[in-house]
């Protein structure tokens, strides 16, 4: 995407007063009545409130959001995209943090202690403080200015890498103004939002616009369900609050959409509900716990909807279940599809990723399934997840797949041979991918090889010919694709296989 520096200096948020047309109704909504001609009187009651945070680490790997025009606290290949996101998390895949620069060189080493530079916003007057956890997770010391250029020690309470969220607390600066939480469920798209923080290091900046999108997923991990603005939100604005018209709290702001390192329009909070309740568990706790349920999944596409023979595209497929685990103990089993979760209808595998990790510890939990066609209900004890363990139900993306003749694809048992070249453990079972075709429909579904099917159409591979007669089943059933499971690296994932050479 090409982004002109001089559109990119326009100001888009200049709002000197509102009229309203409407056309056809003689209502005009809450949110659009109460449009002011002017944020002054909002930015000046809640600049107090506002604070800069200060990280500074005596290590050369950096933290949070570096004043100094240094690269990213981690390494990227020259010429990755400038995405402002938090290292150390599936956010570095595909976005980049706060961070100045945008050459793609990668870190230099500093000659001296690496600075950040991020904001917060106080929810106790007895000096709690919101901020971004990658504004002080490589932290040696934080310190907190006040809008009234008072500067404070700061005690990391808790953090949350996984929301990127954390909490300070600051001593001796007496009776301070705090923000109150708002709903951010009833923030609809269109409403007014304004941001306040400290961008390029110039604290107490004030900037609004609109919720441009909700529940956006931007392959952060499970528990995606940000807000997206076009308030101008940039480098140094991590950790500030987003406020709605009254006032209140209702997103923190994260991260940004960038390939130049500065605004274009698109940035992004951790929702006020997702956030208000992470807080209170670290003030309260010093760190979060969430439940855990033991699975794998991935979403229901409408090629796996139309091999399992659902008649709906939602739920989670289950690709994988952990040993031992609360799920493996209520009997959930791979190619399950999860409908519900104690009692609540799951569209995809973040309603199920969030609702497990927000589930009671110890909470006994209905859980229904499609198998087969057929919807049972089946019940299990919510364990704690634990840090060691993989994140719970971190959808997958679809990927891997495996046939022969025109799907360009080559099959072969699993023999002594297979093993050593493929490194496959002394368990392996299933037909080992030994040849992939550049641009066929296997390769295009991600295949490769060293890839183990274990499963074709639901069913049990214990070489090459259980799969073709999965083709040859799904072909006589007229179905355009042959659900296989594909295992790689001890991790297995649903692909559906077009198995007439499609690729689409």
């Amino acid at each position: 995407m090409f982004v002109s520096p001089s559109l990119m200096r326009a100001s888009r948020h200049c709002v000197l007063a509102l009229s309203l047309t409407l056309v056809g109704t003689g209502t005009v909504s809450a949110q659009q009545a109460d449009a002011p001609a002017s944020f002054a009187d909002l930015a000046q009651a809640k600049l107090p409130s506002v604070v800069t945070i200060t990280a500074t680490s005596a290590s050369n790997e950096r933290s949070g959001e570096e004043e100094d025009g240094g690269g990213p606290g981690f390494g990227l290949p020259p010429g990755f995209p400038q995405f402002d996101l938090p290292p150390g998390t599936p956010f570095e895949d595909f976005f980049r943090r706060f961070g100045p620069g945008g050459n793609g060189e990668g870190p230099q080493q500093p000659s001296r202690p690496a600075t950040a530079l991020g904001s917060g916003f106080i929810i106790d007057p007895s000096g709690y403080v919101v901020t971004n956890n990658h504004v002080v997770s490589k932290a040696d010391e934080v310190k907190v200015v006040l809008q009234d250029d008072r500067e404070f020690n700061a005690e990391i309470v808790g953090t949350d890498p996984k929301t990127d969220l954390a909490l300070l607390k600051i001593d001796g600066a007496g009776s301070l103004p705090a923000v109150a939480w708002g709903n951010s469920d009833q923030m609809r798209i269109g409403d007014w939002v304004l941001a306040i923080g400290n961008p390029f290091g110039l604290g107490g900046t004030v900037t609004a616009g609109i919720i441009s999108a909700r529940a956006r997923d931007i392959g952060a991990g499970p528990y995606d369900d940000f807000l997206q603005t076009d308030a101008a939100i940039n480098r140094g604005n991590s950790g500030g609050p987003m406020f709605n018209m009254a006032g209140e709290v209702i997103g923190v702001n994260t991260a940004i959409f960038s390939q130049s390192g500065g605004n274009i329009g698109i940035g992004f909070a951790v929702p006020a509900q997702v956030a208000q309740p992470i807080i209170a568990e670290l003030r309260e706790t010093g760190k979060v716990t969430r439940g855990w349920l033991g699975v794998a999944i991935q979403p229901v596409t409408p090629e796996i909807a139309e091999a399992l023979g659902l008649d709906q595209q939602r739920g989670a497929l289950v690709a994988q279940v952990t040993p031992d685990s609360p799920a493996a103990k209520a009997g959930i089993e791979q190619g399950d599809v999860i409908t519900q979760f104690d009692g609540q209808q799951l569209e995809g595998p973040r309603e199920l990723s969030r609702t497990v990790a927000q589930a009671d510890i110890g909470k006994q939990v209905g859980i229904t399934v499609l198998r087969d066609g057929k919807s049972r209900t089946l019940n299990t004890t919510i364990t704690q997840l634990e840090e060691t363990l993989s994140a719970e139900a971190q959808p997958q993306g679809e990927s891997g797949s495996g046939q022969e003749g025109p799907l360009g694809l080559t099959l072969a048992p699993v023999s002594p041979e297979m093993r050593k070249r493929f490194d496959l453990g002394s368990d392996a079972n299933g037909a080992v991918v030994v040849q992939v075709k550049p641009n066929g429909p296997a390769a295009m579904r991600g295949l490769r090889p060293g890839d183990l099917i274990t499963q074709a159409g639901r069913q049990s591979v214990d070489g090459p010919g259980d799969v073709a007669n999965a083709i040859k089943r799904a072909r006589d059933a007229d179905q355009d694709h042959v659900l296989l499971l594909r295992q790689r690296d001890g991790n297995s994932i649903f692909v559906p296989l077009p198995i007439d050479g499609q690729t689409g």
